[in-house]
């Protein structure tokens, strides 16, 4: 266990974890964002990519787990992200649709914020959202981040205008 909060715990996923990564990133629904849903090999490929950042900087997207169950409902984490041609350090998260808007991304999210300062004495963090999605809007404004930048991402032929979200240490 990396975090623990009142109603969940986060983890470095695993293999074991691919049914459940499934079923946020084959969801069309919640990837909406990302303008399509994933099959099997990008799902595995997302995953593999966890894996290296784990060995790379020693964190990246955590499975979210539900203390109450034990099920792995989303993932959230800090990873490095290229934001107007620099490097920053992104609190990103996605969950699974049935656990949308019961405060667990706000929840995990500010836990991986304070993590990033307390533990990787980071002087800001940010989040990059699409400028379409507003429930993770709404997640980054309960972390205390407010817009700072706004740049336009290039994914699978298709410009998306993106808002950045930072916080610096306090």
């Amino acid at each position: 266990m990396i975090l623990e909060t009142e109603r969940l715990y986060l983890r470095e996923m695993n293999q074991e974890d691919f049914p459940s990564l499934c079923k946020i990133l084959q969801d069309k629904d919640v990837m909406y964002a990302y303008e399509h849903a994933f099959d099997d090999a990008e799902a595995q490929g997302w995953l593999d990519k966890q894996f290296m950042r784990y060995r790379q900087y020693g964190f990246g997207l955590w499975a979210v787990i539900l203390k109450e169950t034990g099920e792995m409902i989303g993932q959230c984490g800090l990873t490095m992200q290229d934001c107007n041609n620099k490097q920053v350090l992104e609190v990103g998260y996605l969950f699974q649709k049935a656990f949308w808007h019961k405060g667990y991304a706000s929840e995990a999210a500010i836990a991986c914020k304070k993590y990033a300062f307390e533990v990787l004495h980071a002087d800001e963090v940010f989040s990059i959202i699409r400028d379409t999605n507003i429930a993770s809007q709404n997640v980054a404004k309960r972390n205390g981040m407010t817009i700072t930048d706004r740049f336009i991402k290039h994914y699978y032929g298709v410009d998306m205008p993106h808002l950045v979200f930072s916080i610096k240490r306090s």
